[in-house]
This record gives structure tokens, sequence and C-alpha cells, in this order.
């Protein structure tokens, strides 16, 4: 990455990235081996071969003038015969070869006439215990700590090299983050797609760092911080890693989890150094990704609260603080919890700018969609246009997933180029589940298709719900069946009709099996759960009640951390609960009976396409359409 003055500057500046030498420490380890292997040979080697004596007989060959020289260890006695003992021992017995050497164990009892007796007839003593030349006996004492410094030297070396990686057990306070390079990033602003108004604020906070003099003129002070917000898969990290392609300043990114560590106070340390390292190369970019690891409200209770979290995030405030205005440094943090975050992270003068990524409308779906398929051989029949009109609510992380599993369904069925049948199969696989061979009994296979055909039925006839895609009573990930909708548009806001309509539906197929069997099953858990809350959220936030009125409560809200739950003060009384909770009930009471008299009214209908359904399996919106419209025309005739 070139930084600011052009590329002398950057010969001029090492890289930080660069790692510096390490000896290579093996060559003298194996060295040391080496030696210790030759002194064990010439132990071994060079030592003659020795006969087994008993110490009787020892004595006797000593009083024969038969021994030349012995040498005394503790618990043995080795020595050399003279030439007529070699003789007359290696002649004693046929288990002996003719060797010049012998030994023998000395008694557990003292013998004090051993060494007059020596004496006496001249017997050389050697005064080296081992019996080894002194050289032998040097290499052998100082082996020992010559391999302790090799294993010494080796350890530290390998120490130094994880410490300038930023992984060494003594380099626990220095900063994780890495440095970006602009030649090996990946990705650019032309890769991002779909996010037109995010990308036009982050090329103005680029062209800032690149030419500040230009707003300074103006009076302008760039941002301290930019908050990106968004769902899970909107393009937050990509975003942040295409101005890592883009900027031509220094680009640190480091997650958040990574300031935290088992030791108190690292995290903090961590912040120091690398808004340290930040300032060394300003102008320069900081990205901290997962800002809410770090950055939830402090003091939030249980489950909320930490020590080393949050001395971690007060470092962070003070650290943003601290910058004068001639530092340009930039903090680029991304999240998708703003709910969660402290409130001093958000004040202006910390994190100035915020820019929030939603998940993206049809344009940017096909948008999106043409940047993943530029390396994608695309067969005629693909049409991207309806692609993204059939993808709504799907994310730049979704939309990506589904090119890939339309590639893999292409290579699984030896396909040169991927048709539109094969992206057809992938959404499927990502909204309905993976196909699953369950095998259910004629029963139960009657009672998911009644049960399905309830859903379709009413999804068929309610005009206020969205449009019917496909029926299938193929097991798909965890559900029996599917009946699939798909919006005509884009939704934002919804009226009460289409909610009230979006219920029934869901209580379509538990009407439908009250109807044919005259009793329910469990397949209608789901079903319940979504309504029954749905239903909440409609009578406690939305105000969508005659008897409770226009209230706003936090009912059917969901909250990550118990402890914000716990310690929130309750906005009502137990009359007003039990008021709601009656309501809650009176309306699902009411669209149950409201969904089962109209299916009982097109019994007809439902028998039919239950049938059609049993035998064919899967049906399209089409195929549901000329049943339903044939039935109709014979009821009416």
């Amino acid at each position: 990455m070139t930084a600011p003055g052009g590329p002398d500057n950057q010969q001029q500046k090492p890289d930080q990235n660069q790692q510096p030498a390490i000896p290579n420490q093996f060559a003298f380890l194996w060295l040391s081996a080496a030696i210790f292997l030759m002194v064990l040979w010439l132990q071994d080697g060079g030592q003659p071969r020795l006969q087994d004596l008993a110490y009787s007989e020892f004595k006797t060959a000593v009083m024969n003038n038969q021994v030349a020289e012995v040498t005394l260890k503790e618990e043995s006695i080795t020595g050399l015969f003279t030439d007529s003992g070699a003789a007359d021992f290696s002649s004693d017995s046929p288990a002996r070869t003719s060797t010049p050497g012998f030994q023998t164990i000395r008694p557990p009892m003292e013998d004090p006439a051993l060494l007059n007796l020596l004496e006496e007839h001249e017997v050389v003593i050697r005064a080296t215990p081992s019996g080894l030349p002194w050289w032998q006996e040097m290499i052998r004492g100082f082996l020992p700590w010559i391999l302790l410094l090799a294993l010494m030297f080796w350890f530290w070396g390998a120490a130094q090299k994880r410490m300038t990686q930023g992984g060494g057990p003594f380099d626990f306070s220095r900063s994780k983050a890495r440095r970006a390079r602009k030649e090996t990033s990946t990705a650019t602003l032309d890769d991002v797609a779909g996010i037109e108004s995010a990308k036009r604020e982050i090329a103005e906070i680029i062209d800032f760092l690149k030419s500040p003099e230009k707003y300074r003129a103006l009076g302008a002070v760039m941002p301290k911080g930019v908050l990106l917000v968004g769902p899970p898969g909107t393009g937050k990290t990509l975003l942040a890693r295409a101005i890592a392609g883009e900027a031509e300043v220094p680009f640190y990114s480091i997650s958040a989890s990574e300031f935290i560590e088992m030791f108190v106070g690292v995290g903090a340390a961590r912040v120091r150094d690398m808004f340290k390292e930040a300032r060394k190369d300003a102008p320069a970019l900081i990205f901290i990704d997962e800002l809410d690891a770090i950055g939830r409200s402090r003091g939030a209770g249980l489950g909320g609260g930490h020590d080393e979290r949050e001395q971690t995030l007060n470092q962070i405030l003070t650290e943003m603080d601290g910058f004068e205005a001639h530092e340009n440094v930039l903090v680029l943090a991304a999240t998708n919890r703003p709910d969660v975050l402290d409130s001093a992270l958000l004040r202006p003068g910390r994190f100035d700018r915020k820019i929030t990524l939603d998940r993206p409308h049809k344009e940017a779906r096909a948008a999106i969609l043409k940047v993943h398929v530029r390396k994608v051989p695309l067969a005629n029949d693909v049409d991207l246009e309806q692609l993204a009109a059939r993808t709504i609510g799907f994310s730049g992380a979704d939309l990506k997933n589904l090119v890939n599993e339309a590639a893999l369904t292409a290579a699984r069925e030896n396909l040169h180029e991927v048709n539109a049948h094969c992206f057809e199969l992938a959404r499927d696989r990502i909204i309905l589940g993976e196909e699953r061979d369950t095998k259910l009994t004629p029963k139960e296979r009657e009672a998911v298709a009644y049960h399905e055909c309830g859903h379709a039925i009413m999804a068929y006839y309610m005009p206020n719900a969205d449009p019917l895609t496909k029926l299938t009573i193929i097991p798909h990930g965890m559900a029996m069946g599917v009946t699939e909708q798909t919006p005509r548009e884009d939704h934002y806001t919804y009226n009460e009709s289409y909610l009230k309509d979006r219920i029934k539906v869901m209580l379509g197929g538990r009407c439908s099996e009250k109807l044919i069997y005259g009793e329910v099953s469990t397949g209608a858990q789901n079903d319940l759960k979504e309504a029954t809350a749905l239903v909440r959220k409609m009578v406690g936030q939305w105000g969508m009640s005659e008897k409770i009125g226009p209230l706003g409560l936090s009912i059917g809200e969901e909250h990550v951390f118990l402890g914000r739950e716990m310690g929130m003060p309750r906005e009502f009384s137990e009359k007003m609960a039990e008021m709601i909770d009656e309501e809650i009930q009176s309306q699902l009471l009411a669209q149950e009976r409201a969904t089962l008299d109209f299916l009982t009214e097109h019994r007809n209908q439902l028998e039919a396409l239950a049938a059609a359904v049993l035998k064919h399996e899967t049906l399209s919106a089409e195929d549901v359409e000329d049943i339903l419209r044939k039935e109709d025309a014979r009821k009416i005739a």
C-alpha cells in the first residue's frame, strides 16, 4: 500500500508487515545431536570386548602375574591381561574368545588386601574412573550442557518469531490489527453493488483522507468514526475490504473479539498499541468488525457486565477523544446490533456518522447478482431481473450463496453452463431446505397433504395474502411439507388487512386437519407459534386492537441479553396484561373460526387439491390455479 508522498516515500519507510529475519537454530541443534551420537559410537566401538571373570579368578590371575593393568570403579573392575594371561584365559573355555580385556564385579564387602596385592605384583592402576580417554571424558561431561543451551536458543528463537507475528507468549499487549495492502486486496468499490448511498459516503471519506486540504480550506473537519449498521450479510465487511482496496492510506482491520484475553488489562493495552501504530502512519483507517462484542452498554447487569470488556471499551472511548485536529485517523466499525451499543460510542465526536445497510431492493439485487456471476458461465435462459424479483428478502450474502449453489448444481449434473433450472433448484434449497428421504406412512402422508393444501387454499383465495409459488409434500429441512409464498414486491410496512390474511394462511393447515379428521395434530406447532407472535405484536406494539387501543408497548420484543430484559421497568399493570392476553386469545379464536368456515365452504377444492398433490407430490402455482379454477367452475355449474 502506497503511503502519501509517492513511491519514494514507500521505499524509505519500512513495511511493518515485513518480518525480521530469524536465525535458524536447527543447524546447531542437529550438530549437537551428531556429536552426541559420535560419542556413543566411540564409547561402544572404541572399547575392547571384555571377558567376564569371577572375583576369585581375578585375584588368582593377579597372583599368577597374568594381569597388566586394572581400572577400579565403584562396583566393577576392568583391566587388561598380559600376553600370557590372555592366552591362558582364552583357552580356558570354548565360549571365551581371545580378547585382552576382562571385567569382574567387586564383592559387597570391602577387600583391604586388594590394593596391596596389586602393588605387590606391579599391576598398573588407572586413575580415569570411566576408563575412557580424557577427550572422550570432556565431551561426555560438556555434551548435556551443550544440548541444553541448544534447546534454550531454539525455544527463544521460536518465541521471538511468534512475538514478531503478534502471537507470542510475551506479546499480550501488542495489537493484533492486520495492515491490509492495496496491491493484494481482492475487493474494490466496483465489487460492492446495491448500496450506492453507502458507497457515496465512503467515497467522500476516502477523498478526505487523500486530500484533506480541500476540506480544511472550507473549515471542514474529518469525522472521527463511521459506524456501519445493518443485518447480517448486507455487505458491511465487504465494504470495509473494498475501502482497503481503494484507499491510498494504511488500513488496519481487527475483530472486536481479538481485544479480549483471559488476562485483565490486555484488551486496553492492545487498543493503545493499535492507535499508536495508526498515528505513526496517519492518515490511516482502522476497521473494527463486530463492534458490539466490546461496545455493549456498560452496567447492563446480569449477562451484560464484564470488567475486561468495559475496560477495553473505556480505552477506545479515550483514544477516540484523544485525536488532535491534525491526526487523520478514522475509525470504521461494523455491527448488526446497534441497539445494544453504549451511548457514549454513538455520540457526536466519536462515531459521527452512521451508515445503514439494509437488505437490497429488486434493482439492488439484480446489480449484486451481476457482480457475483462475472466468472460464472450462464445459459441463455437465465434472466437475472426475474431472478432478482423472486429473491425478495435475500441479503447480499444470500445472493452470493445462491449463485454458488447454482454453480455446484450445474457441476453435479455435468453441465457446461449454469441454466435457469440450476438457479431454481438452488433457490429451493436455500428457502425450503434440503430434501429429506423421510418415509411417511400413507396416513401421515395424507395428513401432510391436507395440512399443506389448507395453507395453499387460504393463500390462493385471501385477497391480501402473498401469492402462492409452490406446494409440495416432499420433506424439506425440518418440515414435512412446504407451501411457498413469494411477495409481489418488497414490503417495508404492513397494513392490518395483510396481517390478518397472513394469520389465516398460517392457521389454514390446522383448520384443514380439524375439518377433515375432526381433530388436530402436532404438525401445526410452528404455525401456531408464528401466528401468536404476530398477533401479540399487533396488539401490544402496533395498536391494532379496538379493545386495547393505540398503545405501543414492548410486548413481543426479543432481548438478546437476559439482564437487559430483567432490568427494564414494566410498562403496564397486571390488569392491562390480563386484557392483552384476552385480546390475543380472542383475535386468534376469531381468525381460526373464519378460516375454518372458509375451508368448509371450499371443501371440494381442498379435497381436489389434496388428491392432486398426493399424486404428483409437487405442484406449481399454475397447477394449483388450474385445479381450483376447474373446481370453481364445476361448483357454479
